[in-house]
């Protein structure tokens, strides 16, 4: 089988599922975003990189890189485009849509019956300054972002009026959502197919409310309860991901809330963490999903 790997540039994780596919007897290459080059209604001789898009048997969408709306629309459009064409595509360019979107995942979440925090998503500055008031003590989130970057908690309507006010001069929508009490822990979940192949505990340093690894959290493996790798695996599911890292928070009242799914995670945190080879099972789980 030949895979191509869609990404933003070589890397770990890229050298990872290279050496997955080689050693289950498979090709792949990387192919950048940027390079991206398709064609309607033209009879010439196909580019390189449409050639080796359109000549794989799937393509592995590792990341989005970062770009202008206009290239991340694009982007996601070509993976669809992809799709249709019969290449199979792992994630799905619709469950990317889907965990992209902060509001979005958190709308399926929800419908899934999983216990998600109270949130309220708003686009005119009022509206926010309402919602901080009415929740208390809240986290407002960027719509789009990953690894815990832009978010602030405030409970002051001070502070917060500071905080909504930089955000609506660059036309940020407003994700605003309860402050849950925890323990300064927080749960990453890898999900692939119908299992957990690894968790991590991630702990914030110093008493602090964050827990992402990126920004200083702590890390330790985790043997998942059964309870809450069946929430892992609903989340998942709720977005149509063949893979995923799903997030999970115990709040000390005993809930335990699904935060986020992260469509097109990365492992490298994860894999210090376990045995095993996570780059293998995501292999695993294509070959299959073409094989089927």
């Amino acid at each position: 089988m030949n895979v191509a790997i869609l990404s933003a540039r070589t890397g770990w994780h890229t050298d990872e599922l290279l050496r997955a596919l080689a050693a289950r007897g498979h090709a792949g290459c990387v192919v950048p975003y940027e390079t991206l080059h398709t064609r309607i209604g033209s009879r010439a001789e196909l580019s390189s990189g449409e050639r080796q898009l359109l000549d794989a048997d799937a393509v592995l969408a590792r990341i989005i890189p970062n770009g202008s709306l206009e290239q991340i629309i694009y982007r996601v459009d070509a993976l669809h485009w992809l799709e249709d064409r019969g290449v199979r595509v792992m994630n799905s360019p619709r469950a990317i849509e889907r965990c992209v979107d902060k509001f979005y995942t958190s709308v399926l979440l929800h419908d899934a019956g999983l216990a998600t925090p109270e949130t309220i998503v708003c686009e005119r500055a009022e509206d926010a300054m309402h919602a901080v008031r009415e929740l208390g003590d809240v986290i407002i989130k960027p719509l789009f972002g990953s690894m815990g970057h832009g978010m602030v908690r405030v409970s002051d309507p001070e502070v917060a009026f500071r905080v909504v006010r930089a955000l609506d001069m660059t036309r940020s929508v407003f994700y605003v959502q309860r402050y849950v009490e925890h323990d300064g822990c927080d749960i990453r979940a890898f999900v692939v197919g119908d299992r957990v192949v690894a968790a991590m505990e991630r702990r914030a340093r110093n008493g602090g409310w964050r827990t992402n690894v990126s920004l200083g959290g702590e890390a330790r493996g985790l043997d998942l309860a059964p309870s809450m790798a069946e929430l892992s695996l609903r989340a998942a599911r709720a977005v149509e991901a063949d893979y995923a890292g799903v997030d999970l928070l115990p709040a000390r009242d005993g809930t335990v809330y699904a935060l986020e799914v992260n469509g097109i995670p990365g492992w490298s945190g994860v894999q210090t963490t376990t045995s095993t080879d996570i780059a293998g099972a995501i292999v695993d789980r294509l070959i299959e999903s073409v094989s089927a």
